[in-house]
């Protein structure tokens, strides 16, 4: 019995393939768990990115201000930008936005703001503390959020007069690019620059 139990033990080849194999697949975990840390924050990055190019989603937002504003029925471009009171990079970038929404206006450009995953009351007091004067409603149910694919704050879209999303820049955005890609928007061209931008460290993921 003592023998035919040695012959059925395994060989020092046998055990160290084994070893091999566990290791390797050790060693797999490791690096997938590596990437996903990598990604955690640039991720973020990825709000809309399959939007550009493509008609914008319609939706109809109940606005802070009362009444309401569809994507759909506007006659100009329009320039969407997701936000949240929690969104230090947004605070940053609202009067910018503003600013451009005041020299645009007259000519037929929409700015629409989108709040995300806020209270109506945290969301009027950012408004009227930034004194935006913009269309600005809440996404209460997300489903904007999620049909533009936004996954962190803020992000800003920009959508040509024929109802295609043209540009799209994700965290805190320079009024000097949103002033530049309106007037691109204006003169229904691409423009020489890219077709999107991105400030690293200036957005948030969501909640």
């Amino acid at each position: 019995m003592l023998e035919g139990s040695r012959e059925r033990e395994p060989t020092a080849a046998a055990r160290l393939a084994v070893v091999a194999v566990i290791g390797l697949a050790v060693m797999g975990v490791l690096a997938v768990l590596a990437w996903g840390l990598a990604r955690k924050d640039p991720v973020t990055g990825l709000s809309g990115e399959t939007r550009v190019g493509l008609p914008a989603p319609d939706f109809r937002v109940e606005l802070l201000g009362g009444g309401n504003v569809t994507l759909s029925e506007l006659d100009g471009p329009a320039v969407v930008n997701f936000w949240a009171s929690w969104c230090a990079p947004c605070w940053e970038e609202a009067p910018g936005l503003e600013r451009a929404w005041r020299r645009f206006m007259s000519d037929g450009v929409t700015f629409i703001g989108v709040n995300v995953q806020d209270s109506e009351e945290a969301a009027r007091a950012y408004v009227d503390e930034l004194g935006v004067t913009y269309p600005n409603g809440r996404d209460e149910d997300g489903t904007i959020t999620v049909d533009y694919g936004v996954v962190g704050l803020p992000v800003t879209f920009f959508i040509g007069s024929g109802g295609i999303v043209e540009r799209r820049w994700v965290g805190n955005i320079p009024e000097s690019t949103i002033s530049s890609w309106v007037e691109d928007l204006l003169s229904r061209t691409s423009g020489s620059g890219a077709s999107e931008g991105s400030n690293p460290g200036g957005f948030r993921p969501l909640r």
